[in-house]
């Protein structure tokens, strides 16, 4: 199976100057967890909800003033669609990670997690299960 099968199409990428407080609406929106952060159209980082709540709130720092290119995880690891599957499944166990861009030809194009390739990989585990769920805000 390819990276292409298992990834979410499409993300929420959000220029490195938006709030962390607008990244919350989206990901609060879409029901998901995280956000790509690109500078002049180049991947630059993630964001995930933990981040804002460890990197920000946690922190005492305001969500309407910090943006999201000065709390994103900025040690990135991207893929390509037509990777096998099991290449980001290595990826993340190497790097401790739960989500992978997906990026073709310098484009973002969607983004892989731990429960997208849950559910590609043994649709009736628990991972799986709760990955299938919708989203509960």
């Amino acid at each position: 199976m390819q990276v292409r099968e298992a990834m979410t199409p499409n993300p929420i990428v959000l220029n490195h100057n938006a709030s962390t407080q607008e990244a919350a609406q989206h990901m609060r929106d879409a029901g998901v967890g995280d956000v790509l952060v690109q500078e002049d159209g180049r991947l630059l980082g993630i964001v995930t909800d933990r981040d804002i709540v460890v990197r920000v709130i946690a922190d005492g720092k305001s969500p309407e003033l910090t943006t999201v290119g000065d709390c994103c995880s900025d040690e990135l690891h991207t893929l390509e669609p037509s990777m096998d599957a099991e290449e980001a499944v290595d990826a993340m166990r190497e790097f401790a990670i739960r989500r992978i861009p997906v990026v073709e030809q310098g484009q973002v194009v969607g983004i892989v997690s731990i429960g997208d390739l849950a559910i590609e990989r043994d649709e009736h585990s628990a991972l799986a299960d709760i990955s299938a769920e919708a989203p509960n805000n």
